[in-house]
């Protein structure tokens, strides 16, 4: 054994990857017709769940195509002039938008047309950049991590629903937190993202993780399923059992205490803190159910059935339980209930 295949590092591609194919069809057919169905997605799950590393997926693909250009932006910062700087950074588009004679040397990007006047607005100019680019063909895909609700935000995303209005070629994909999307879906100004279809990764395919490991680990079926089962589907799971099963030789047994530990150090802990006191309490009277079933955790929590459904579709909402089977709920993260049990305190 040489490299470890696996990581350790949130938001990194890893060079083993269980692809979600059904989900990168389908963006890719909307934004790829020759009139699109849709120019924005919105990529939702917990952490850990492959928000980002879907995105990229998708980012590479598209970049492959020559008429698609891949812009990915900062939240953190002026999301206009970020894009409209590295859209005049690229030299094969800025001689595209020098003969369309767009000067932007108001805003610094050094890029100056004689005989011409600046632009001065920064929504004017993106609006010029975006009509130059669909004369020649071009798409751009401009991908945003980790979205809140902020002000820069919402600046951005009124400006892309111009963009759309005036049917220009670009296209959106956000990834976020439920709660973070849920807010910004919200706004009363940008009824646009509400209508925006929204991507709720699941959890992997068991089999396929299984697959992987029989083939990286060189194991039995049974063994590839037992280690499969083990992660529940859960994205950042399946990088850390193989990562701890790597550097341990290929012996899942004796690492899964240091499992454990990693997902709670760095994931559960965070959700945990970030969770309301009555969604504890929920989540802790499921882990003290024998099976899930809905009436013994409402007998667990004396709760009536119309208080216990609204926290029962948030902690869905939020990818910490399923509720696919009527009268039942179940944990989504693999060991979560342990650590429930470990933390709650009455």
């Amino acid at each position: 054994m040489d490299r470890n295949p696996y990581t350790l590092v949130f938001g990194k591609e890893p060079s083993q990857i269980i692809s979600r194919l059904p989900q990168l069809a389908e963006i890719l057919e909307s934004f790829c017709q020759e009139i699109p169905s849709q120019q924005v997605y919105m990529i939702t799950g917990v952490r850990g769940s492959g928000k980002t590393v879907f995105m990229t997926s998708l980012s590479h693909k598209l970049r492959q195509k020559k008429d698609w250009i891949v812009v990915e932006l900062n939240p953190e910062r002026d999301l206009l002039e970020s894009l409209a700087s590295k859209l005049s950074s690229e030299n094969e588009l800025a001689k595209i938008f020098q003969n369309a004679r767009i000067n932007l040397s108001f805003f610094g990007f050094g890029l100056e047309v004689s005989g011409t006047a600046p632009v001065t607005d920064i929504e004017t100019v993106l609006t010029k950049m975006f009509e130059s680019l669909k004369k020649n063909g071009k798409r751009v895909l401009i991908t945003i991590d980790e979205v809140a609700s902020t002000p820069a935000m919402r600046v951005f995303a009124s400006a892309f629903q111009i963009f759309i209005r005036q049917d220009l070629p670009v296209f959106l994909l956000m990834t976020g937190l439920y709660e973070n999307i849920h807010t910004l879906q919200n706004e009363k100004s940008l009824t646009f993202l509400y209508r925006a279809p929204k991507l709720e990764l699941e959890p992997l395919n068991i089999g396929a993780i299984a697959r992987n490991y029989k083939k990286t680990f060189h194991i039995d079926e049974l063994s590839a399923l037992k280690m499969a089962k083990l992660t529940r589907g859960y994205s950042f799971a399946f990088q850390v059992l193989g990562y701890f099963t790597w550097e341990n030789q290929g012996q899942t047994d004796a690492v899964l205490e240091d499992y454990r530990q990693y997902l709670e150090d760095y994931v559960y802990e965070k959700m945990w803190a970030e969770l309301s006191r009555k969604d504890r309490d929920v989540l802790y009277g499921i882990a003290k159910s024998s099976a899930g079933k809905i009436s013994e955790i409402r007998d667990i929590l004396k709760l009536e059935t119309n208080e216990f459904n609204p926290y029962r579709k948030r902690l869905i909402k939020k990818g910490l339980i399923n509720g696919n089977e009527r009268g039942y709920v179940r944990f989504v993260l693999p060991l979560f209930e342990l650590f429930v049990l470990e933390n709650y305190q009455d």
